[in-house]
């Protein structure tokens, strides 16, 4: 009976061979650089990666909130005759099970001035009410009231607007439509001074600057409309159920329409926005990859500094099942604390991004995220479970993948050959 030679796998002697070959020394000093910088790059790559994943999801998060609180699911147009019948319309659409809002909208482009300022503007017509259930309007009016809107002639704008006509709620400005009366030498400008009755922030910094809502009758008598309106804003409960909101939408409606939906209106956008989350997550996914391949030299040139001892333990019995898995928890172990402390420095940071962005803007006094460039106010962060889990597994399979081929060559050594030319 042959008596079995070797340890068990992955024994207590092969992490202690491991862990001493990863302590550096002298002899092997420029070995332990590589180890060292190859556990830098997959820290900072698997940050990184996390990062820019989380800030990227959280832009898409908090524009796509924005947009639909404002813009609405689905924009119903009418066709063929006039949307005269608008309260009708939206009462039937509003009886679709889902459907959190129909609002009826007159909209019209202006001119907005004050005595310090003027700049083009989108007006909206809307009905007090409506304009009370918007999700992005009514819990955001910083000064002044929605009350009494219908009865009054006052206008709600936002907030970056305001700032720029230097004007508070209950001051004057001038809205200027190019298309007003109709006299016997054409069609003269309208203009029209209105009080501000309120004045909202979304933290869009492209709609607090540009929209102005005004009263509906009001919003008709300024834009010539005859007791009807440019479309309807469909609210639903779930915006990637649009297919058959649409779909019932079309049956309610008792009248031909043309509806356009969010992704219709916003794909050139968003599509944007994802091409780019890919080719920041291929290109952040090399740094990872080198750090990776770090690895791999850094094994190599330690098999090779190591030929002599690894001789010496196959001529004690030591099977190379167990060399190469000895090579194999060195390699391993500088993927998975690097991924690990990547994982963490990645997490700190997401937490932490807005009170990181002020510093870094304090510290070097520029604007570091401006609102003008990026429309949100904020830098928004949301960190995606399953994402930062597929992260932090490609880190990890491709840090043991790095150091298989390294193990293989120190299991395949000849103990003879290595110690003929010692």
């Amino acid at each position: 009976m042959t008596a079995k030679t070797g340890t068990a796998p992955f024994s207590a002697f092969e992490w202690m061979l491991s862990l001493r070959y990863l302590r550096a020394r002298r002899k092997e000093g420029f070995i332990s650089v590589i180890a060292g910088f190859s556990f830098l790059g997959i820290m900072l790559g698997v940050a990184t990666l996390i990062i820019v994943m989380a800030v990227m999801n959280g832009f898409r998060k908090e524009l796509l909130s924005k947009i639909l609180g404002l813009n609405g699911h689905i924009l119903v147009q009418p066709i063929e005759a006039p949307l005269t019948d608008f309260a009708a319309v939206a009462e039937k659409i509003m009886g679709i099970p889902g459907v959190i809002l129909a609002v009826p909208l007159v909209e019209g482009q202006a001119l907005a001035s004050s005595p310090f300022h003027a700049g083009g503007v989108l007006v909206r017509g809307v009905r007090e009410e409506d304009l009370k259930r918007m999700p992005s309007i009514s819990p955001n009016i910083r000064f002044g009231t929605l009350d009494g809107f219908n009865e009054g002639q006052g206008l709600v704008i936002g907030k970056r607007l305001a700032d720029s006509l230097s004007v508070r709620a209950g001051d004057q400005m001038t809205l200027v439509a190019p298309r007003g009366s109709v006299t016997a030498l054409g069609t003269t400008p309208r203009i029209k001074a209105y009080k501000v009755a309120a004045i909202f922030e979304i933290g869009m910094s492209e709609y607090d600057n540009v929209f102005v809502f005004m009263p509906m009758g009001e919003a008709q008598a300024y834009f010539n409309r005859q007791d009807d309106v440019s479309a309807i804003e469909v609210y639903t409960d779930n915006p990637d159920q649009v297919d058959r909101y649409r779909l019932l939408v079309n049956e309610r409606a008792g009248r031909p329409i043309f509806l356009v939906d969010w992704r219709q209106r916003n794909a050139t956008f968003f599509n944007a926005l994802q091409v780019e989350r890919n080719v920041m997550f291929l290109i952040l996914t090399l740094i990872v990859l080198v750090a990776a391949l770090n690895i791999v030299s850094g094994l190599i040139m330690l098999v090779k500094d190591k030929g002599h001892d690894i001789a010496i333990l196959r001529t004690m019995g030591a099977t190379r099942g167990s060399i190469m898995r000895v090579f194999l928890i060195t390699g391993s172990s500088i993927g998975m604390v690097g991924t690990l402390f990547g994982f963490g420095l990645g997490l700190a940071v997401v937490l932490n991004v807005e009170e990181i962005r002020g510093f870094i803007s304090w510290l070097t006094a520029t604007e570091l995220f401006s609102p003008e460039l990026y429309y949100l106010s904020r830098l928004p962060a949301d960190m995606d479970i399953r994402e930062t889990g597929a992260v932090v597994g490609m880190a990890l399979i491709l840090s043991f993948l790095a150091t298989v081929y390294p193990a293989w060559r120190a299991a395949r050594l000849d103990p003879v050959e290595a110690l003929r030319y010692e």
